[in-house]
């Protein structure tokens, strides 16, 4: 386990800002996106593993979370800041971009 001694302030903070969807929304979000026209996902198999890891570091205190669970939110973090910038203004971008940060907990519609 990585403790939160390996979770900085910081990276809590900013995690929790670019992460702005909620567990709920998140999940619903990814059932729905992973449907198909005859099939769809098991709920807790519904997103790509990073989806689901994001899901897992939401329901965790942070004196729970793994050294694995720490890279998740540094990769999140960095992926929203690179393709979000320093503003965070809610934005519209093309749906394919919307929906892969929106797999990722971000939803660029909404204020932070």
């Amino acid at each position: 386990m990585a403790g939160a001694e390996q979770v900085s302030d910081e990276l809590w903070e900013e995690f929790h800002t670019v992460v702005n969807m909620t567990s709920r929304e998140l999940r619903e979000w990814l059932s729905v996106a992973s449907a198909g026209e005859e099939t769809e996902e098991v709920p807790d198999a519904a997103g790509d593993p990073t989806s689901r890891q994001v899901l897992g570091v939401l329901g965790k205190r942070r004196t729970d979370l793994t050294e694995e669970d720490v890279r998740v939110m540094r990769r999140v973090c960095a992926i929203v800041r690179g393709e979000r910038g320093a503003d965070m203004e809610p934005q519209a971008g093309g749906v394919q971009w919307r929906h892969g940060l929106m797999n990722i907990g971000h939803d660029p519609l909404k204020p932070t």
